[in-house]
């Protein structure tokens, strides 16, 4: 029962942070913009980003990243516990710059 719960809490998640995404973005943009500044070496790559991070997460279910190519930063969002979390991740140092929930 607890493993249904955590899935459909999950998805519920996932649902309202699909929510939250600007409708103005086209999509792939921010991977365009982010395959562009890794090719230049302005940034970390996402799994350099996810490799540091992660691992400070445990307990907490991995949602996935998005890019904001104008903050140039990596936002990784966690579930726990029904509760989202984010991690925002400066794409050029690999240092955590903010936690929210």
């Amino acid at each position: 029962m607890t493993k249904l719960l955590a899935s459909f809490l999950s998805v519920a998640a996932l649902g309202l942070v699909a929510t939250a995404m600007p409708v103005h973005a086209e999509p792939g943009a921010e991977q365009g913009q982010v395959r562009k500044e890794r090719k230049a070496g302005n940034v970390r790559s996402l799994r350099e980003i996810e490799q540091q991070v992660l691992p400070k997460m445990s307990g907490m279910q991995y949602l996935g990243p998005e890019y904001d190519p104008a903050a140039m930063a990596y936002r990784l969002k966690f579930i726990q516990d029904g509760k989202v979390y984010f991690v925002d991740v400066d794409a050029r140092t690999g240092r955590v710059i903010g936690r929210s929930r």
